[in-house]
């Protein structure tokens, strides 16, 4: 099965993405350290061919163009509403020829590409979102278009490995949410966001830390973890082989 087929963002949540940031507001502070390491990464070699998978509304897309003046993206998401709502964010951008966005499925995407044909592949907030079995075969196409050197940065939400402390974790984002959309009168929309996180958190879903970090090892990436507060995390992978 696709992550198009599993996409529970072509409806309400998609059109109201922007309430991520009050959800979840580590999710667009991950956006921004992740284009901050963008922009140090090989500042000296540019341009840059980038890639980017669940562009969603264009927050890291815009934060990674801000960081590196010589980075060209393809970004991609397979939520209509959301991309949309991305190419009017950065109309700009779009216009100067800096980002083309494209509704597709991540792997399909991804397979299209010819082997070692770019140089960063980026994703924030998405890639958990995948059934696991897919996730898999899409980490191993990132590896593959990747050029050698080249570089994987994905800020996500990473389950903690101990399973107590990740329930934990979890029951307090929760009650943050019912608490936040009961304010704002906005119970119809918690629904939806509720529903979303029965999936994450399934068993063929999430995607606990140490067996994420285990699948890039694998593949032959040299795996850090630049930053983890609880789930949200940033970590960066380099394909061997420079």
């Amino acid at each position: 099965m696709s992550a198009l087929e599993e996409n529970l963002f072509t409806g309400q949540i998609g059109a109201e993405y922007d309430m991520l940031r009050l959800m979840c507001p580590k999710a667009p502070a991950l956006a921004h350290k992740l284009a901050a390491y963008v922009a140090a990464w090989r500042s000296e070699d540019g341009p840059l061919k980038g890639f980017e998978i669940g562009c969603g509304t264009g927050i890291s897309t815009l934060e990674l163009l801000a960081a590196r003046g010589d980075l060209k993206l393809t970004a991609i998401d397979s939520a209509a509403k959301m991309l949309d709502q991305a190419r009017v964010n950065l109309a700009d951008h779009v216009a100067a020829g800096r980002v083309e966005f494209f509704e597709a499925d991540a792997l399909q995407a991804l397979c299209a590409l010819p082997q070692a044909s770019v140089d960063l592949v980026a994703s924030n907030y998405a890639i958990h979102n995948f059934l696991d079995d897919y996730r898999g075969l899409v980490i191993a196409e990132i590896h593959r278009v990747l050029k050698p050197g080249g570089l994987f940065i994905n800020g996500d939400r990473y389950a903690i490995d101990d399973r107590a402390a990740h329930l934990a974790e979890t029951q307090a984002e929760v009650r943050r949410w019912f608490k936040l959309f009961k304010d704002m009168d906005r119970l119809d929309l918690l629904e939806d966001w509720i529903v979303h996180l029965y999936s994450d958190e399934s068993a063929d879903h999430i995607m606990y830390f140490t067996p994420a970090l285990e699948r890039l090892r694998a593949l032959g990436f040299v795996v850090t973890v630049e930053y983890r507060d609880g789930v949200d995390t940033l970590v960066t992978a380099i394909k061997s082989g420079a």
